[in-house]
């Protein structure tokens, strides 16, 4: 039973998710592998694996969280925005992608799931500009990815997207050694976070960049 899965997973992390948090995430799951079948949202196709490398994937970040508003990048199927929203609920979610699919999935889940801090954009990153009426005031105070091939492409394609005091947040496996080392003179390494997600192969990690 996924309920069981999840809250073992959880006992084994670090994290405390409250029940109705975790009745949501499971939520989450049986609705991504319904869609899963007619739109090919992920690679992933067994429920329990999308427990693992999908749901505690992405709520491994959520302590490191900083700010109110964030936006996720080429969040593919909402992740990892719509795990993080669901256990963050006093913050704001921007969850962006390119692909018509994947966004009529997500506005699928925030109505199914009653989730009022996620909004969900169609649009090129690059595209997408204080122009637009979604766009916050003062910008976001993260710019979170874990599709992004390379470091260097998500600062380059999201430089517009952070506040003043905004950071980036790119979820790695290993430590991308030489992208860090051609860092624009602007941006500077903020922490890496490894994160332990209980029962996934290899290495994971959080690289936070600062601007200078």
């Amino acid at each position: 039973m996924l309920a069981n899965q999840l809250r073992e997973l959880i006992k084994s992390s670090e994290l405390t998710v409250s029940d109705g948090h975790q009745q949501q995430l499971v939520k989450l799951v049986e609705l991504l592998h319904k869609w899963n079948k007619a739109y090919n949202l992920t690679s992933v196709r067994n429920p329990s694996d999308m427990l693992v490398k999908h749901i505690m994937d992405s709520i491994v970040v959520s302590p490191h969280l900083e700010g109110k508003c964030l936006i996720d990048v080429g969040t593919g199927p909402g992740l990892p925005g719509l795990p993080l929203a669901i256990l963050n609920p006093d913050k704001q979610f921007f969850l962006l992608d390119s692909l018509g699919k994947r966004i009529r999935f997500i506005t699928q889940v925030v109505h199914e799931l009653g989730l009022t801090n996620v909004t969900p954009i169609q649009s090129r990153v690059e595209l997408f500009t204080p122009a637009d009426e979604r766009w916050p005031e003062h910008g976001f105070d993260g710019v979170l990815s874990r599709a992004f091939a390379s470091l260097d492409d998500m600062l380059e394609w999201c430089h517009h997207l952070p506040n003043q005091q905004g950071k980036f947040y790119a979820l790695k496996g290993v430590v991308p050694a030489q992208e860090l080392a051609r860092l624009p003179s602007n941006l500077a390494l903020d922490s890496i976070q490894p994160l332990i997600v209980p029962e996934l192969e290899g290495e994971r990690h959080l690289v936070l960049i600062k601007q200078q």
